[in-house]
């Protein structure tokens, strides 16, 4: 069964994409290739517990176990050793990057105080865009009661498109909210 996402990639997206850009193979046509999803865990090098509790959060939220990074490099100004972890990510793929960025833009999105749109300036130069989240409890399956401290996270969307106008255009049609510029 496909989900919400996929039919209306399939159905609205592909159509409006190849008479726009006018592609005379449907495999030219820009899809969604990943997700990533990543939580800057710089202040738990010294509390397990905190790491503990924000992956179990952003396993919630992601569907799936995040891999926890470690540190590089040490970094003496910020008492940072090699190996250290500093964060934790997430790459989604197939059905559960669609459920994740059909429950990000229909329902977490518009829970955000005073929203009036994403970036329009966020894309890379080769069609890939950075979402940049302020706090966790945006998405519904947080419980507000266990959440010890507020965290922001970083969300890619990773597409085969080979501009960012493709890109832009590939996920205005998926639903991304983007902010009007004038």
């Amino acid at each position: 069964m496909a989900t919400r996402l996929k039919e209306k990639y399939l159905s609205e997206a592909v159509p409006a994409l190849k008479q726009k850009y006018g592609y005379a193979n449907d495999m030219q046509i820009p899809k969604l290739e990943k997700v990533i999803i990543n939580m800057g865990l710089g202040d738990c090098k010294d509390n397990a517990k905190a790491l503990e509790n924000a992956v179990d959060e952003l396993t919630q939220i992601s569907g799936q176990k995040p891999v926890i990074t470690k540190a590089k490099k040490s970094i003496a100004n910020f008492k940072l050793r090699e190996g250290m972890n500093v964060g934790a990510k997430v790459t989604l793929r197939g059905t559960r990057m669609e459920d994740f960025v059909d429950k990000l833009m229909n329902i977490a999105l518009p829970r955000v105080r005073d929203f009036r749109g994403v970036s329009n300036k966020a894309f890379d130069g080769r069609g890939n865009y950075a979402l940049g989240l302020r706090e966790q409890l945006i998405f519904p399956e947080v419980n507000y009661d266990k959440v010890e401290k507020i965290r922001g996270m970083e969300v890619i969307f990773v597409t085969t498109a080979h501009t960012d106008e493709e890109a832009m255009t590939l996920l205005q049609l998926l639903g991304m909210p983007f902010a009007q510029t004038q």
